[in-house]
């Protein structure tokens, strides 16, 4: 019996799969939160004996610990990390805890957008051929949750810069990186190069044997990879050029060139639209075709793939006014893609949690098509600042209720109203899934 003690901090998601595969695997394991831990979460650690604290740390227990496993919310500059480093101590994220735990194939998938959307069709496509395989990581369970319920052959991560951040050895077989654009810069020093390093952190364990899938459209990813050494093989994807090597689009065919058999894909019986949700296929394709998955199996499960909640997400049709949920738009490029793909005037519920947002990559769309801005958030200043002197229309909501209630109000028939927020939920929610719920919600409650 191990009797190391390994030190959570956080007793969210990531923390209590942490903390139940470490208790799984011998270790003795203390919990310890900053804030309130929730009710159903405290009921799992009694159960499990396991030792914890909430409203705030103590360094000395914390202290004990061999490894301190830390959730993605907690930044670097937190007093605790600090007090924990000072004292020598290792401190890793739970991807990098969990990874230790398991010999399957890992499957990495990362980008400021489009992530969950194509770990989710890579495991639509992996899962439709009959392999055993489990998704998670910033998606749904956490991979040290996942473990505890078992191994399997594949595990298909979603991973954010937070995760990251705390890898040492970890290292997927097969990484996906979808776009770069400048998100979550209050935790980088509000410097983009440090967020960029931190996305490219997937792949510095990859070797010759491993596969890095990226988009050859993002100046930034092109950049990077132009001026770092990677060891892994490399594949582009592009709906702008066409590639000896790679996958591109060509009269309405995704062309897939791995090896001597080149696989074509129509692209007109995707089921999800829109030209970043092509790159999405062509990406979840490419894994597909790597794990040697029949071209029959790929276009079936493109076919019947219909997208993930919160994203872009058609609530209901009141009225003849659409009503669309995007919430998981947390960032200024997110909406940008979900303006973008709406051809109708539209009424934009937007605002949050700002994390350094430059809004005037959104200007000329916003001046094409929003007829109304509805602000959905505790400070506005900003949305206000940039967009005052283009959209006439301008309402403060500080709920959702009232922010749908508005937004009925406004539009008229042939409208679309939008939950783009481009911002971080945790001012009025507890995260962008509630977000997105408490619109649908009231969107259904409408007269």
């Amino acid at each position: 019996m191990n009797r190391e003690m390994v030190a959570i901090l956080g007793a969210a998601e990531s923390g209590m799969g942490a903390a139940l595969l470490a208790k799984q695997k011998g270790y003795e394991v203390f919990v310890s939160d900053y804030h309130e831990i929730d009710e159903k979460n405290r009921e799992v650690l009694l159960n499990n004996e396991i030792q914890w604290e909430e409203n705030g740390h103590s360094i000395e227990k914390l202290s004990q610990a061999t490894v301190v496993v830390k959730s993605p919310g907690i930044p670097e500059t937190a007093a605790i990390i600090q007090a924990l480093k000072k004292r020598g101590k290792k401190i890793v994220s739970e991807i990098e805890f969990a990874s230790q735990f398991t010999n399957a194939m890992l499957i990495g998938i990362t980008g400021s957008n489009g992530k969950t959307t194509t770990a989710s069709l890579i495991y639509r496509l992996v899962s439709d051929a009959g392999k055993n395989v489990k998704l998670g990581g910033n998606i749904g369970k956490s991979f040290a949750g996942l473990l505890t319920e078992g191994d399997a052959e594949c595990f298909i991560l979603e991973l954010s810069s937070f995760q990251l951040d705390g890898i040492e050895n970890f290292k997927p077989h097969i990484a996906v990186m979808t776009n770069l654009s400048p998100d979550h810069l209050d935790r980088y020093e509000h410097d983009y190069e440090k967020y960029i390093a931190a996305k490219f952190r997937m792949i510095m364990n990859q070797n010759h044997e491993d596969y890095f899938i990226y988009n050859a459209d993002d100046i930034n990813i092109v950049r990077w990879i132009e001026n770092i050494e990677i060891k892994s093989k490399l594949i582009p994807f592009s709906t702008k050029k066409q590639m000896e090597k790679g996958v591109f689009l060509n009269e309405n065919k995704i062309i897939i060139t791995i090896d001597n058999e080149p696989i074509i894909m129509p692209t007109k019986t995707i089921g999800i639209k829109g030209e970043h949700n092509l790159k999405n296929a062509m990406a979840a394709s490419t894994v597909a075709k790597l794990l040697q998955i029949r071209k029959q199996t790929i276009r079936e499960s493109l076919e019947r793939f219909q997208g993930v909640e919160h994203r872009l997400e058609t609530v209901a049709k009141i009225n003849n006014v659409l009503y669309i949920n995007d919430s998981k738009a947390t960032n200024v490029n997110a909406t940008y893609y979900a303006l973008e793909s709406v051809k109708s005037p539209v009424i934009w519920i937007v605002g949050g949690v700002d994390k350094g947002n430059d809004y005037s990559d959104l200007l000329l769309l916003v001046n094409e098509k929003v007829k109304a801005i509805i602000c959905l958030g505790i400070d506005n200043e900003k949305i206000k600042k940039t967009f005052s002197g283009i959209v006439d229309t301008f309402i403060e909501t500080s709920s959702m209720k009232e922010a749908v209630m508005w937004s009925q109000r406004l539009s008229e028939k042939n409208n679309t109203v939008l939950l783009s927020p481009a911002c971080a939920s945790f001012d009025l929610f507890k995260n962008y899934e509630d977000r997105g719920r408490q619109f649908k919600e009231a969107v259904r409650n409408l007269n």
